[in-house]
């Protein structure tokens, strides 16, 4: 059995805050086997810690389109923001990525709604229907029925933004998660769901401040 999850930022993130030692520490105990490196509008990070530890972690990009947030999996190079729906999943299957669409539904997180989602639910391969942060709004149910209407693949994320939030929502699957055989691996997941401490659903409020208050610090030095 694998664990997976599809869904983390990394301290790339202006509001993430995984480091390499900590995801490095994920993959060799075991509380991850695949890990996905999804930052905000960038790859940067995730393609070299992918060059340093090999395929158990996966290159993707959380992308703001105009519409919501898509994430895409296995890329090799960083999809533009901004862009429509649809440029942004074309984009992501133009260099044979996998289109996974974060927190469906919701509203307080910049999720697709459905008129959006259905307009490209033929480039869909996965659809979130456990998010580790889903607490104030929780669209499970609406995304394992899209999912069920659309024959598309479900998984369960963290979507964590500090090692704390690791390991309580996750995919798990028989055989790896690699990207030739992850969408046969996840005809057959198992989708783990729990609640994260309290604390880890803060992470991204507080690293936002943390690093205003370095970057402040800073420029501060450097006007000096």
């Amino acid at each position: 059995m694998y664990r997976v999850d599809l869904h983390t930022h990394s301290t790339a993130s202006p509001d993430g805050g995984i480091q390499p030692e900590q995801y490095r520490l994920l993959i060799q105990t075991g509380t991850m086997d695949y890990i996905a490196v999804t930052d905000h509008d960038m790859i940067d990070f995730a393609l070299q810690l992918h060059k340093e530890l090999g395929e158990q972690i996966i290159v993707g990009e959380e992308i703001m389109t105009t519409k919501g947030e898509i994430i895409g999996l296995f890329l090799n190079k960083r999809v533009k923001p901004k862009q429509s729906p649809l440029k942004t999943v074309q984009g992501i299957k133009e260099q044979g990525g996998l289109v996974y669409i974060p927190h469906p539904f919701e509203t307080v997180r910049s999720g697709l709604q459905l008129e959006d989602l259905d307009e490209i639910a033929k480039y869909v391969d996965i659809i979130e229907a456990y998010n580790g942060r889903a607490v104030v709004q929780n669209r499970s149910t609406q995304a394992i029925s899209w999912a069920k209407d659309h024959q598309t693949l479900l998984a369960a994320s963290s979507d964590a933004h500090g090692l704390k939030g690791v390991g309580h929502t996750y995919t798990t699957v028989n055989e790896p998660a690699r990207e030739a055989t992850i969408l046969k691996a996840l005809q057959q997941a198992h989708l783990v769901k729990s609640l994260p401490p309290l604390r880890s659903l803060l992470y991204p409020k507080f690293h936002r401040l943390q690093k205003k208050i370095q970057q402040s610090i800073q420029s501060d030095g450097d006007s000096k």
